[in-house]
């Protein structure tokens, strides 16, 4: 273990003690490796504008798996994913659910591809598209985003990625009430979760989403 591996350990341990679910050493290794990777590339392409990787540990893989505890089903999208945020921790903290990643832009494709290669991680795929472009075999069971449009463009682009029973579920900070009040009359508001990320400044949410048709 080199002296950055090293830093990010113990940094990693003294966040997640604040947790109420528990990560195992292999998800702690994996997820620290997704970080190592994201700081190698991302001094060539430019993945995050997040550039000191302790930032990364609490501002992308600590802000991405407190949503874990709240996925229902099996089969989730992760629309305007950047560098497979918050999929690839996701796939980690759940492995026995399936994510799809879709991005536009092919260097944040094939950065995903590679790191999921590399971490060994088997339930993820990646896939380069505009997300209105994107015709699923199989429905979703949630549709997630984190800092990709508001809700009503989310809800406008993706409504036909989910199943009818399915959840959006929307990473926010800030939640303003005119953003609710802006939700087409098809949709209900089912719940907003207040997040705790570790050492994070600033407010942060789940908001969830789903048809007013289904049950």
């Amino acid at each position: 273990m080199n002296q950055l591996e090293n830093e990010l350990s113990l940094e990693f341990d003294k966040h997640a003690r604040q947790l109420d679910f528990a990560i195992s050493e292999h998800q702690k290794s994996q997820l620290i490796g997704f970080v190592l990777l994201l700081n190698k590339w991302n001094k060539a392409y430019n993945l995050s504008s997040v550039r000191d990787p302790k930032e990364m540990l609490i501002k992308h893989i600590f802000d991405s798996i407190v949503v874990s505890p709240f996925l229902n089903g099996k089969n989730f999208a992760d629309v305007g994913t950047g560098p497979g945020l918050p999929g690839i921790p996701l796939a980690i903290m759940q492995p026995n659910m399936h994510f799809t990643l879709i991005d536009s832009l092919g260097k944040r494709i094939r950065f995903i591809k590679q790191a999921v290669h590399e971490l060994k991680i088997d339930n993820v795929v990646a896939i380069q598209t505009r997300v209105e472009d994107l015709k699923p075999d199989i429905l979703f069971d949630g549709v997630l985003s984190r800092a990709f449009a508001s809700l009503n463009d989310m809800l406008h682009w993706c409504q036909h990625l989910l199943g009818s029973d399915g959840e959006f579920l929307a990473l926010k900070g800030q939640l303003h009430e005119d953003e609710i009040n802006q939700v087409p009359a098809e949709f209900v508001l089912v719940q907003s979760i207040p997040l705790l990320i570790p050492s994070l400044v600033g407010e942060r949410h789940l908001v969830k989403l789903k048809s007013a048709l289904s049950k």
